[in-house]
């Protein structure tokens, strides 16, 4: 689909454009692109890394973009963009991220689509080693990276580019683009509240469900329960309606440990990631699996080395006693999974969020404050800095502080700090031996670089 084409992405660097970018370059095509963040400075070595593999990079001036390209760029960037404007002045072709990604796994004969609210990225990355494992050389586009691909010479590894025949991919609801696609394997992980009512998310995942030859539901989700109904429906779970169930899940100081059974046979499982969320991502991945015929053996085999993905729960380091974790949790959801996983074991959790952004704010900000304020423990202590902000017109009048009112009035120990800064500094003040910090937040690759950071500080001070 994509072989012997010139491709200009407009937003590169973005978690949903690289590895689509890479894959693609990987197939034959020609691929430049530009990122506002790259113009800003910002990670450097990522795009110092994208131009080793062959990517021209221009200034998102409106210089880049040339005839006999394709645009690529996000249905949400608008058309004043200097890229977008020289190239509808070229008359070039336009594709969304979703459009292009759509191409490529419509046409692949195992077709694996990993939708949901919360656990997708994990999901797709567990179905890719497990197929990777056992030799079925998938082509994995994903939205983070999957550290058992990663290395020096790949270290920005959220796609995996193996044969065209068999794709595994996230799948999007946030902009409606899961209706593009047409699974051969539907996962749908779970349903809440995220960037749409639960009225559109029924719909949009129950379309996308039927229209697969086996659709892996999440039989313990109650939201989930309408798409249960199906006659293609492989249900997963820790509950008895489960096909592919899940039991005995016990919390390690480094992962969890639990049985999956499946027509009579019993497995025990380890995995290296903590939280019955990340167990319950296991058996989704498992059933997947066994959809396009793997065993439930070579499965957990293959889960036994699963590393994880980078920003999902991953342990930094550990300097002075004190254990720096990077995490993604930035919805509702995704929240209480890692805080239900920080409760499983001792010691106080010093927890930093940055919110993705002031419209989510105002869309899920009660939400989200509930989970924080129900899934944190009397001893632990939330530091909250301002939304992401990289410009633009977006409406700025609900803003962190509300949301840490809402958490303070319903019992949760939460601070509204302006600066990130200044946040990383009062949990360095206040971290003590046995603590855990947690750096939450999405769409911002420098939480990362933050999180490194104050390690080093507490190295400092040991």
């Amino acid at each position: 689909m994509a072989e012997n084409k010139s491709y200009f992405f407009c937003g590169i660097g973005g978690s949903g454009m690289l590895p689509l970018a890479m894959i693609v370059a990987a197939r034959g095509s020609a691929v430049s692109g530009s990122d506002r963040s790259r113009d800003q400075g910002r990670t450097p070595e990522k795009f110092a890394w994208l131009e080793r593999q062959g990517i021209a990079f221009y200034p998102q001036d409106g210089s880049g973009p040339q005839a006999g390209q394709t645009l690529v760029a996000s249905a949400a960037i608008e058309d004043s963009v200097p890229d977008v404007a020289a190239a509808a002045a070229l008359g070039l072709p336009r594709m969304t991220r979703a459009d292009l990604n759509a191409a490529l796994f419509n046409a692949a004969d195992k077709a694996i689509g990993v939708g949901g609210t919360s656990g997708k990225s994990t999901v797709t990355g567990m179905i890719g080693w497990i197929l990777e494992s056992a030799g079925a050389k998938p082509t994995v586009m994903n939205g983070a990276v999957m550290r058992n691909f990663a290395g020096a010479d790949m270290p920005f590894a959220s796609a995996l580019v193996g044969e065209a025949a068999t794709y595994v991919s996230e799948v999007d609801e946030s902009d409606g683009s899961i209706a593009l696609y047409q699974p051969d394997v539907a996962v749908v992980t779970n349903i809440s509240l995220d960037h749409k009512s639960l009225a559109e998310l029924h719909q949009l995942f129950g379309d996308f469900a039927a229209k697969a030859r086996i659709a892996v539901i999440n039989a313990d989700d109650p939201e989930s329960t309408p798409l249960l109904a199906g006659d293609n429906v492989m249900r997963f779970g820790f509950s008895d309606a489960a096909a592919i169930k899940g039991s005995d899940f016990e919390a390690l100081p480094d992962g969890c440990s639990f049985a999956v059974s499946f027509a009579g046979d019993r497995h025990d499982v380890r995995l290296r990631m903590p939280g019955r969320h990340n167990a319950a991502n296991a058996l989704a991945a498992i059933a997947a699996a066994r959809a396009v015929n793997i065993p439930v053996a070579s499965s957990v085999a293959a889960l036994a080395e699963f590393a994880g993905l980078a920003r999902r729960y991953e342990v930094l380091g550990q300097a002075n006693d004190v254990t720096v974790i990077d995490d993604f949790a930035h919805n509702p959801d995704k929240v209480a999974a890692t805080l239900a996983a920080v409760a499983e074991l001792p010691g106080r959790a010093l927890l930093f969020f940055q919110p993705h952004g002031y419209g989510p704010l105002r869309q899920m900000g009660q939400e989200l404050a509930a989970s924080f304020a129900s899934g944190m423990r009397p001893d632990d202590r939330l530091f909250v800095c301002d939304p992401v902000y990289f410009g633009g017109t977006v409406d700025r009048s609900v803003g962190s502080e509300a949301l840490v009112a809402d958490i303070v009035a319903g019992g949760g120990d939460a601070v509204h700090m302006t600066t990130r800064a200044a946040c990383g500094t009062a949990m360095l003040d206040e971290a003590a031996a046995g603590d855990r910090i947690l750096i939450l937040g999405a769409r911002d690759d420098t939480l990362t670089e933050f999180g490194r950071d104050l390690l080093e500080k507490l190295a400092a001070h040991a």
